[in-house]
């Protein structure tokens, strides 16, 4: 793959949150990509035991014991007991909107399969897909790998899952080791912020959400991601 030219993109560093902030932020940075007009990379933890499920999944997926929340994209149950969490958002316009959703998903892992490798964890970018006579609507993402999730010893360890609408693409990736992160979150990021920079020849910007978009994120919690509503329609 050729280097794409050099680019500025807003970073926003993130804390702990509760999943229905941490969906109502992820969307509402998609519907407002084009106002920003460049790529945005947001890291997150979650303030509680909690579990995300797929747009399209059974709330019944959700294991006792853990909050959960529908997320705006597919794919299976995510646990966010010890995982990381990340998310991109590009606007419509942008290079990687015109690729297909196998290319855009390879440029962003291969980005994290490298920042794992710069810190000695060698993994490598699945080629197969998810068995047919999987039920994907109570699966468990990180037992069911798909093409291009990042892999450790034949066990996913990075997984991800995408919305694309005339906004943009709302990117939603979790790394989880089985357990608690065997580096601290600061290393981690780092090392994810470095792969970004040196294969896609991305630049920084430190981005503070403004008062007009903690509003929009307010909003869309209360009326959509807090709502039995939403995280039960299905």
């Amino acid at each position: 793959m050729e280097t794409p030219q050099p680019e500025v993109w807003d970073f926003w560093s993130d804390g702990a949150h509760a999943p229905s902030f941490n969906m109502a932020a992820d969307e509402t940075l998609l519907e407002t990509a084009l106002r920003r007009n460049r790529p945005l990379l947001r890291f997150y933890s979650w303030n509680t035991k909690a579990v995300s499920i797929g747009y399209f999944q059974q709330h019944t997926a959700a294991p006792a014991g853990y909050a959960y929340v529908r997320r705006p994209t597919g794919g299976g149950v995510v646990y966010h007991d010890f995982d990381f969490t990340y998310t991109v958002v590009f606007p419509d316009g942008h290079w990687l909107t015109g690729l297909d959703r196998n290319e855009s998903y390879d440029w962003i892992n291969r980005c994290i399969q490298s920042a794992l490798d710069s810190l000695k964890v060698h993994a490598t970018l699945a080629q197969g897909s998810i068995p047919h006579d999987v039920d994907r609507l109570t699966m468990v993402c990180f037992t069911n790998p798909t093409r291009y999730d990042v892999l450790l010893d034949g066990t996913k360890i990075a997984g991800s899952a995408q919305r694309r609408t005339a906004d943009g693409i709302l990117h939603q990736g979790s790394l989880h080791f089985g357990g608690p992160l065997p580096f601290t979150r600061a290393v981690l990021g780092k090392a994810i912020t470095d792969a970004f920079t040196q294969l896609m020849s991305v630049s920084f910007q430190e981005f503070v959400p403004d008062n007009a978009l903690e509003t929009l994120i307010q909003q869309k919690q209360e009326t959509k991601y807090a709502t039995k509503e939403w995280n039960d329609k299905r």
